[in-house]
C-alpha cells in the first residue's frame, strides 16, 4: 500500500516530467504537420547518365516530373528505361535522407521509441 501523501507511486517531480513530455509531444506533432507541408513544397532531383535523365520528386516522395535529354533517346528503350530507373532510385534515396534528417531535427532531444 502507498504511504499517505504518496498518491499512486509518483510524486510531483514525475508529474512535471510527464507534463513536459506531453508538451514536447504536442510541439513535435505541430512541427510534423509543418514539416509535411514543407516537404510537399520541396523538390528533390535524382539523376542518371551524368544528368541525361533526371527525375524530380517532392520531399514527400511524390513524383513531379522526369526530364530526358534528347541525346539519350537514340540509345534505345532499354537504356532509357534503365537510366530512368536509376534516376528514380537516386531521387528516392535523396528524398528519404532529407526526410530522415528533418525528422531528427524535429524530434531532437526526445527519446521516442522507433525513431
Amino acid at each position: 500500500m502507498a504511504k499517505p501523501g504518496q498518491g499512486f507511486g509518483f510524486g510531483l517531480g514525475k508529474m512535471k516530467e510527464l507534463t513536459e513530455a506531453f508538451k514536447k509531444a504536442q510541439q513535435v506533432q505541430e512541427g510534423a504537420k509543418k514539416l509535411q507541408e514543407d516537404l510537399d513544397l520541396l523538390e528533390v532531383e535524382g539523376e542518371a547518365g551524368g544528368g541525361l535523365v533526371k527525375v524530380i520528386l517532392s520531399g514527400n516522395q511524390e513524383p513531379r516530373r522526369a526530364v530526358i535529354s534528347p541525346d539519350v533517346l537514340g540509345e534505345g528503350a532499354d537504356v532509357v528505361s534503365q537510366l530512368v530507373t536509376e534516376a528514380m532510385q537516386d531521387a528516392y534515396n535523396k528524398s528519404t535522407t532529407t526526410m530522415r534528417e528533418k525528422m531528427e531535427e524535429l524530434t531532437g532531444g526526445l527519446n521516442l521509441p522507433g525513431m
